[in-house]
């Protein structure tokens, strides 16, 4: 793992999510591998750890919304969704190697139909599994998931049909807007993080894995003091945190619940910096982007800002 790595990892992945949007449209497209018939009313399981499964959560979300039966669920539980023929399980690996995902895997193996979505083949996963889902994110230098989570999440939204190329294409260029304004917010938000007890996040309930990626990546990189939290559930759980001074909450925008948050800010002080639509009145920045507006687009781009930011403060403090 370093530092100059990983800031190239998400300086490229605007490139990385428009190339794996072209290979999944384009002839020979991963998805022609994907029997569609066996998607349709069929139980969808979701399994991995970490990023894998924090992408997993936002396309969960996506697709209960629209009255499908998804679940996700970490691959290391001893409580997970038995085997079946009506279950199709995507195994997700970005390394294709993770113990827990390869041994959820196998339970599922000649029952269910299993997807293995990873950014090595071969691996483990890949050579086992029934259909691949190749994620095409390329060599992340930095030793860290950052662009493999954003081109894992596409894949997944692909293949479920929430997402046609156009809008990985869409999402891949206010990626690349959000990265060149950095020069307008990222010193500002760096110096409000250092030296801060930490740095929450929160974001609506249907966009929560971003919510979870960021956080990990403020833990993984700099290791500093971060976790997420639904915002709604925020007001429950985390705003006890708000009594003690340098509390930063970087707040992914878009729940009904933000002006709740708010609220508490103005009582207390703490420090909120929002990212993307709709403004958040009383924060002290706020980080926008072309596309923000639209869901499909916030899920795959907003967790850039906490890969800068990581980058930032892994920079002014080397670990």
């Amino acid at each position: 793992m370093n530092v100059e790595g990983f800031r190239a990892d998400v300086l490229s992945g605007p490139a990385a999510l428009r190339a794996m949007a072209d290979s999944y449209a384009g002839p020979g497209s991963p998805l022609e591998g994907l029997p569609r018939e066996r998607l349709a009313g069929q139980r969808l399981l979701f399994s991995g750890m970490g990023s894998s499964k924090y992408a997993a959560d936002t396309v969960v979300a996506l697709l209960r919304s629209r009255g499908i039966d998804a679940h996700a669920e970490l691959a290391s539980t001893t409580a997970g969704q038995p085997p079946a023929t009506d279950t199709v399980m995507f195994a997700i690996s970005a390394s294709g190697t993770s113990e827990e995902t390869i041994e959820a895997m196998h339970r599922h193996l000649g029952t269910s139909l299993v997807v293995g979505v990873t950014n090595r083949a071969p691996s483990p996963l890949a050579d086992s599994v029934d259909v691949v889902l190749p994620v095409l994110a390329g060599e992340e230098a930095g030793g860290i998931a950052c662009k493999s989570y954003q081109c894992t999440l596409g894949a997944l939204l692909a293949a479920t049909g929430l997402a046609a190329a156009a809008d990985l294409r869409a999402a891949a260029d206010a990626s690349q807007a959000l990265i060149a304004s950095r020069d307008r917010w990222l010193p500002a938000l760096a110096d409000r993080a250092d030296g801060a007890l930490g740095v929450w996040v929160a974001a609506p309930a249907e966009r929560f894995g971003a919510a979870e990626q960021s956080s990990l990546m403020l833990r993984e990189a700099p290791r500093i003091v971060s976790a997420a939290c639904e915002t709604g559930d925020w007001l429950h759980v985390d705003v006890y945190l708000t009594k003690r001074p340098r509390y930063v909450l970087l707040l992914l925008a878009g729940s009904r619940y933000d002006g709740e948050v708010m609220g508490w800010q103005r009582q207390r002080g703490f420090d909120v910096v929002s990212v993307g639509h709709p403004p958040v009145d009383g924060a002290a920045l706020a980080i926008d982007y072309p596309g923000s507006d639209r869901p499909l687009v916030a899920a795959l781009v907003e967790t850039a800002v906490a890969e800068l930011l990581a980058a930032e403060l892994w920079e002014r403090h080397p670990i």
